[in-house]
């Protein structure tokens, strides 16, 4: 059995440069009771947006502190120990802004065992411990909580989390063993898998006490002296904690194996084999049914240390800061001080997608948007379908009815074009043919003001091209929005040689406004995303047409770890989409991109591949395998033929689009990928996991970043 005491910690000394760290300063409080509780606030020094994180030297102070309240616990001094944060804040977790200078599994495995060394105390203080969390907590704040005796939350905190497994690891401070035991195996399966792989989910406050992590939930108005209050309550036995699931109400011997086999089924059927921090956890949480908390800690310390020492965590980690440092502050847009007011917000179309950009920049903007198409009936169906996702927020909680009210009344849909009149801005959703969108342009054109913004959605063709017809081809720009519209982070903003630095500007204020990540691109072909979707996907067809069985191809593509295979993909976005995009690619790169006739042939009916109930793709339907017949060779491709086809293409594909200029630097094909392909994290995107497959040096004798992105090894 590990004793933690008995460790050398010093070499995560060398570790501590740099550190913010943040301290615990403590206070003694007299209860009511006249009981004292020593009171620990965990602060950095830092406003809230630079939340408390628990770095090497953050965990030594608070371990010594955590020391002297023992012994004046035992010379009773003190009842009990109180722990919170500043201000909004709990704590945000360990501090993994600099893990890759770790250096060694052995280093790795010490921060794991200095965290259960220290949080681990907080339960062995000869004295009730009571967590107070204030705010925020991720990963190391909630698991300092989780140690604790008793735990409160505030009814506003932002959330409460245990995102490790988003990030490639485990939770490694107790949260795996402890949460299952508090909760119940199936709470702790959706806290701690299900939620990370749902695009980090995270919990409110009073889901976290609905499912039992928290013994008592407090407004914000009174939050700490309330906390105090109970727990002088508590401690003088007028308040008894009851938990739905003690460890003794706990099932064990049934649930437990069955809610573990289900949620193994689960994974391997959404997400594959590939990615290994889901499966770490979900072995980690089987095991907390039984053994010693000792035991279980130990468990933890051995996962944390593989899996941080990883490719996949070293990948997660420049992942998650593309998305949380360079998403905010996009390459390459111009000063948001030169962007036009938008008052007014025009959408040409009113079908599927133009009414989901009328939703979403209503709801986001709140502002006048207009709708118009040929007829009145499509119009009015345009119209019914954005207030009938209206009333389902409103129905859900999430808007309230004066709000709902408000946004029916501010869309507003016509045939009469002349209402264009005062848009600022105007965005095309109409058929995605370079003759359809440069008429419509040129009609709204002569109605729109000089400076107003004209925006077009088309998802491969030429901006400039579809602009070539206009008096003032400076105001077009590309505005590339993923399907569902509601969910998907990404707007790519195209640049053409014309486009104004002002049109740039109010594009890109305006994808803030709308709560969307921006990036900027040049007009080339596909743009990022589906440029190398359309490279992934024809190199799927490509086998397919040269007599691979469907599920060979399928399976080719699982080491990638994408969220979805080839032609889950294709039948997502629909397969006559599909067609027409590799078709532009396949036109404007013949010698790189395939297409095939039969890909429009398929499109034509009504399902082209069969499902199972998860979703993944079982086999061609008839109506497909009579199309194929005949049409495709004898020369199957095996499975790692057909990988390194795909790694190799998308290595020259992404080093031709830095080549030519399409985004700044590869960091941008990168985040484009996670927000708009949900390509995952464990890749880093694509170029970290082409270096490390060989590909990028196959293809062009170099790598795309020095040094490669890749685990520390042991």
């Amino acid at each position: 059995m590990t004793n933690y005491d008995e460790i050398d910690f010093s070499p995560l000394d060398a570790l501590t440069d740099g550190e913010v760290i943040t301290h615990s300063p403590v206070r003694d409080i007299r209860l009511p009771s006249g009981k004292v509780l020593a009171l620990i606030t965990l602060d950095n020094g830092r406003d809230h947006n630079r939340p408390n994180t628990l770095g090497p030297a953050t965990l030594t102070e608070l371990g010594a502190t955590l020391a002297t309240l023992k012994a004046r616990a035992a010379a009773g001094e003190i009842h009990a120990v109180g722990i919170t944060g500043k201000q909004y804040i709990m704590a945000a977790g360990a501090d993994l802004s600099d893990i890759s200078r770790v250096g060694s599994r052995d280093n790795a495995r010490l921060i794991a065992q200095r965290g259960h060394q220290v949080l681990g105390s907080l339960s062995e203080l000869g004295v009730p411990s009571f967590a107070f969390v204030n705010g925020l907590a991720l990963g190391g704040g909630l698991e300092i909580a989780l140690n604790s005796t008793y735990r409160t939350v505030d009814a506003s905190a932002a959330a409460v989390a245990l995102p490790e497994v988003f990030l490639g690891i485990i939770p490694g401070w107790g949260g795996a063993y402890l949460l299952p035991n508090l909760i119940g195996i199936e709470n702790a399966l959706e806290v701690v898998v299900s939620n990370p792989l749902k695009q980090n989910r995270m919990l409110k406050p009073q889901q976290a006490y609905d499912y039992g992590i928290f013994d008592a939930i407090f407004p914000a108005a009174n939050y700490l002296e309330d906390s105090l209050t109970w727990a002088d309550r508590v401690l003088s036995g007028t308040v008894k904690v009851v938990r739905k699931n003690e460890p003794g109400k706990i099932e064990r011997l049934t649930k437990w194996p069955i809610a573990i086999k289900v949620a193994r089924g689960m994974l391997e059927s959404k997400i594959g084999t590939v990615p290994k921090s889901p499966y770490a956890a979900l072995e980690l949480l089987e095991k907390a049914k039984g053994g010693t908390k000792a035991e279980g800690f130990a468990r933890e310390d051995e996962a944390l240390a593989e899996l941080v020492t990883g490719d996949q965590f070293a990948a997660s980690m420049y992942a998650f800061d593309l998305v949380q440092k360079r998403a905010k502050r996009p390459v390459g847009a111009p000063d948001k001080e030169l962007a036009k007011k938008v008052t007014k917000v025009g959408i040409i179309g009113a079908g599927l997608m133009a009414s989901q950009f009328a939703l979403l920049f209503v709801r986001k903007l709140q502002v006048p948007v207009l709708i118009t198409d040929l007829d009145q009936a499509r119009v009015d169906k345009g119209i019914a379908y954005i207030h009938e996702e209206i009333g389902k927020l409103e129905a859900k909680g999430r808007l309230d009815g004066d709000t709902a009210n408000k946004l029916r009344a501010l869309v507003t849909g016509t045939t009469d074009k002349s209402l264009y009149a005062d848009c600022d801005f105007v965005i095309e959703a109409v058929f995605e043919e370079v003759g359809v969108k440069q008429q419509v342009f040129g009609e709204i054109e002569q109605i729109i003001a000089e400076d107003a913004i004209l925006a077009t959605n088309t998802s491969s063709l030429s901006v400039e091209e579809i602009g070539a017809k206009l008096a003032h081809p400076e105001r077009l720009v590309g505005f590339h929005f993923f399907n569902p519209v509601a969910v998907m982070p990404l707007i790519e903003i195209v640049k053409t040689p014309q486009t104004t630095d002002a049109a740039l500007s109010t594009a890109f204020v305006v994808a803030k406004g709308l709560g969307k990540n921006a990036v900027l691109t040049a007009d080339a072909p596909g743009f990022v995303v589906n440029r190398l979707l359309a490279k992934v996907m024809g190199e799927a067809a490509r086998a397919v047409y040269e007599g691979t069985p469907l599920l060979t191809v399928e399976n080719a593509f699982r080491p990638l770890g994408l969220p979805m295979t080839p032609f889950q993909l294709i039948d997502l976005v629909g397969w006559k989409v599909a067609a027409h995009v590799q078709d532009t690619m396949a036109h404007a790169f013949p010698d790189r991109f395939y297409a095939n006739e039969n890909f429009h042939r398929l499109a034509e009916l009504p399902e082209v591949v069969e499902k199972d109930k998860s979703g993944r793709v079982t086999g061609w339907s008839k109506a497909a395998s009579s199309v194929l017949k005949g049409a495709v060779g004898q020369t199957p491709a095996s499975e790692d033929e057909i990988l390194r086809r795909v790694q190799d293409g998308l290595a020259q594909e992404i080093k031709l689009m830095l080549d030519e200029g399409v985004v700044p630097e590869v960091e941008d094909i990168d985040l484009c990928l996670i927000l708009g392909a949900g390509w995952p994290f464990i890749d880093g995107g694509a170029s970290p996991y082409l270096d490390r497959e060989g590909a990028s040096e196959r293809v062009f004798g170099d790598t795309f970043h020095h040094p490669v992105i890749k685990g520390i090894g042991g």
